[in-house]
């Protein structure tokens, strides 16, 4: 479980020697961008599927053809609302939409539909749990202050060669979510957790894939500095910020950027700033010292969107009943980091990493449903100590390791039977991710992992190990125990950790009071 809560430090971090970090307080404050999973665009019926042939899901209304007219896609306006219920926000009866008006190559339209001045949702708070390094896990609230409806522009694809640039219109109209999070954090791991929580929630209610790799799931971040009693410094923006990881690592850098600035003498300026992954540092794009004019207008071709929210409604072909969708809202995650407490007896730490990872979840849950006589304890400590050490030892997202359910059963129930020690089953998990359709047993007599447990050989071992650890067998006899660890593991050395470490204990115990 230690390894999974270390987080890398970062060799690029500023050096913060005469920074006044006690005298000034940090504030970050994020704005999330999530794809809805729809088979259509928010206002066409073109596809949205990612990685198709440039140009191929483009409707007249996308590439903004004269006399072309938005359609608002219901399945968004569900999946908005479903969020925005998860999340504790307050449903408005009447939204509506607004052109954002801004010149970019790929923006056909020359503005952007969105819903600036009445949004879909407001006034909403996530919970979360926050992993910190060398801290105990703690909760921490964020307000939502917007949860708002929004078409996503397209693609600029730029030849260095040719020295000219290309537009892919695919991804132009692609249903959002924006999330507009009030500034309630304070550090880059707060953001990361932040960030995760709503992943999962998002999931779970699948609005949205998250796939970040994708661009399925986009976030930005504003950061200031402030001493204490003092109104908010002067933030900067950073964005191309492509995962949880690098949520952490990007605010943290410019913290401690802003911080040393200002130790120097320097003054921070509004500026937009973006993330470079390989060289992990903000680096400078564009100031903000003119503030833009997006002259927003009502949408002129698209009505108020209206929206029944009188409890025990149903919806209609017209008209959408909040209180309908909260009834399809399934288990969110910390009701599950709950239940894992009271029905599993599981502490909270151990609860919280096994929601956080949906697959280790679904093992831990499929393990014990098969394996009634083995303690939850046992299947969860494997699991995240073991497996999940693995992968983060080999940079294997877990989702991504091979290894069944049924394989991993398999492994505690030979482990709990006594034929393999725990030495044995780490072996295994390397084994089994490499040849996932092997039988557990077969791997077992393969690789020669069985446990020694014939008492015989066991004593064979101890007579031998007391007699090359003479010092330790002497200092075990004048009362000093721990002692017993060096001879136990000269035993472990002899028979390639296989020797059934318990029955060692017991036989040298024995043998050292004659």
């Amino acid at each position: 479980m230690r390894n999974y809560l270390t987080v890398r430090r970062l060799a690029t971090q500023p050096k913060l020697a005469n920074a006044p970090k006690r005298k000034w307080r940090s504030v970050v404050g994020l704005e999330v961008h999530a794809q809805i999973s729809s088979a259509s665009k928010l206002f066409s019926g073109s596809g949205t599927a990612f990685g198709a042939p440039l140009n191929t899901g483009v409707a007249y209304f996308d590439a903004s053809i004269p006399g072309t007219l938005p359609v608002l896609n219901r399945k968004c306006v569900e999946s908005g609302i479903k969020t925005a219920l998860a999340l504790g926000c307050r449903v408005n009866e009447v939204s509506m939409f607004d052109r954002k008006h801004y010149f970019y190559a790929d923006l056909p339209n020359g503005y952007q539909i969105t819903q600036q001045r009445a949004a879909l949702a407001n006034n909403g708070l996530m919970t979360f749990p926050v992993i910190t390094p060398g801290k105990k896990v703690y909760y921490k609230s964020v307000n939502l202050l917007q949860l708002q409806l929004e078409q996503d522009s397209g693609k600029s694809l730029h030849d260095e060669q040719l020295k000219r640039s290309l537009v892919d219109l695919n991804r132009a109209g692609l249903p959002l979510m924006e999330l507009v999070f009030a500034p309630d954090l304070e550090t880059g791991e707060e953001a990361a957790s932040l960030v995760k929580e709503l992943m999962l929630i998002l999931r779970r209610l699948q609005t949205c894939s998250c796939k970040m790799e994708e661009g399925a799931l986009r976030v930005d971040a504003n950061i200031s500095i402030h001493r204490e009693g003092d109104p908010l410094g002067v933030r900067t923006e950073v964005k191309n910020i492509g995962s949880v990881r690098s949520i952490s690592q990007a605010i943290t850098y410019e913290i401690n950027r802003q911080l040393e600035l200002v130790a120097d003498g320097g003054v921070i300026t509004n500026e937009t700033r973006n993330w470079d992954a390989e060289s992990r540092r903000t680096v400078a794009m564009r100031d903000k010292e003119v503030l833009q004019d997006y002259r927003f207008m009502p949408e002129p071709n698209l009505p108020p969107l209206h929206l029944n929210i009188k409890p025990g409604s149903r919806s209609t072909k017209d008209l959408i009943s909040v209180a309908a969708l909260s009834e399809e809202i399934p288990e969110l995650p910390e009701h599950t980091r709950q239940r894992l407490m009271d029905q599993y007896k599981l502490n909270a730490e151990t609860a919280i990493i096994l929601v956080n990872e949906p697959v280790l979840l679904d093992h831990f849950v499929n393990i014990t449903k098969s394996l009634a006589g083995v303690s939850t304890k046992v299947i969860s400590n494997f699991l995240i100590n073991d497996l999940l050490t693995y992968c983060n030892k080999h940079n294997l997202d877990v989702e991504n390791c091979a290894i069944s359910a049924n394989a991993l059963t398999d492994v505690l129930q030979s482990l709990n039977a006594e034929h393999i020690n725990l030495q044995a089953a780490r072996q295994l998990i390397q084994l089994l991710h490499n040849n996932p359709t092997q039988n557990v047993d077969q791997l077992v007599m393969q690789h020669n992992l069985q446990q020694i447990c014939d008492l015989a050989i066991i004593e064979e071992y101890c007579q031998q190990a007391i007699a090359n650890q003479p010092k330790a067998v002497q200092q075990y006899q004048k009362g000093k125990t721990k002692a017993l660890f060096a001879i136990v593991g000269e035993v472990a050395k002899m028979s390639s950790q296989k020797a059934n470490m318990k029955a060692v204990v017991d036989c040298l115990e024995k043998l050292l009071k004659k």
